[in-house]
């Protein structure tokens, strides 16, 4: 069975939303940096974002604004929704980077599994994984 090649080059934004969804998600599993898994998270919120824009643009539409000169119009829901969802992952991401400024004050390190060991040393019980 071949593939048709327009049909691969039509659903192009979603191989790239699939592709920075997975490695977004790698680097906040596979990483113990902090900060590296902050950004994996970044990566992974940018999927979100490009799978909810990518169909919501209607090739040759236009704003909702009613004229006879226009036949199809695009949802501007969509984007709205997203722009709200950037605000609150900036915000997340803010948060996250706090929360990494107090850990490195308290444990002077950002690494995971240093931290674990940290914990461990203290008496505290380790995390259940």
């Amino acid at each position: 069975m071949p593939v048709d090649p327009d049909a691969l080059v039509g659903h192009f934004s979603y191989f790239v939303t699939v592709f920075l969804m997975i490695a977004g998600l790698f680097i906040v599993i596979a990483r113990g940096n902090l900060i590296k898994k902050l950004i994996g998270l970044g990566i992974f919120q940018t999927s979100v974002y490009l799978l909810y824009i990518a169909p919501s643009k209607i090739i040759g539409g236009t704003a909702p604004i009613i004229s006879d000169a226009f036949s199809a119009y695009s949802n501007p829901l969509p984007h709205v929704l997203i722009l709200t969802a950037i605000v609150v992952g900036v915000a997340t991401l803010a948060l996250g980077l706090a929360l990494v400024v107090r850990i490195r004050e308290a444990y002077d390190s950002i690494e995971e599994d240093e931290i674990v060991a940290l914990d461990i040393a203290a008496g505290a019980a380790p995390p259940a994984r």
